[in-house]
């Protein structure tokens, strides 16, 4: 069990007050995770029980998104230190595959198709992070279809995927508003 303390933060993007908050780990409690990618966890916030996915802020730490209802069941507001007890899930969740993906993949050649159930959910979380992290249009299509290609040659994970955002900065905590 990691135990430790964070402040809750607003993100700058969402102004209205009610909206979601966030809270980034320490760097020692984040430490003692076994991944600096994204990590499924079951813990207490406030004393209130939650299960989430952490993401990595890309500077090898970890944030959490603490949805209004958890936090009123916290009894905690933004700027508002909170305590958290969050320790790893003994099965990583399977993650929601959104539906480009689905009609591709359902269209692939049969060897992506075998292949794809037959990778880890944190492989497949991977693999649909890349394709759907893309900001254009165009790039998220030809991610896909990379993705039948490299899944149909046998290639179990993404290419050149950093995991933790550190080097490729595709995951970042959201900015805190001032």
């Amino acid at each position: 069990m990691v135990r430790f303390t964070a402040k809750l933060l607003r993100p700058a993007a969402t102004a209205r007050t009610g909206a979601w908050t966030f809270l980034i780990l320490p760097k020692e409690a984040s430490a003692q995770l076994p991944s600096r990618g994204m990590t499924t966890v079951e813990g207490t916030l406030n004393g209130c029980p939650f299960r989430a996915t952490l993401a990595p802020d890309g500077q090898q730490s970890h944030w959490l998104k603490v949805d209004g209802k958890l936090r009123a069941a916290a009894g905690a507001e933004a700027g508002d230190v909170v305590t958290l007890e969050i320790a790893p899930v003994g099965v990583e969740p399977e993650p929601r595959v959104p539906t480009e993906w689905r009609k591709a993949l359902a269209a692939a050649d049969p060897k992506a198709r075998a292949l794809w159930p037959a990778i880890t959910p944190v492989a497949r979380r991977d693999w649909i992070h890349w394709m759907t992290s893309a900001r254009q249009a165009e790039t998220r299509a030809r991610r896909i279809a990379q993705a039948c290609e490299m899944l149909a040659a046998g290639k179990r994970r993404p290419c050149c995927f950093d995991r933790s955002g550190f080097y490729s900065k595709s995951f970042r905590a959201p900015e805190a508003a001032g």
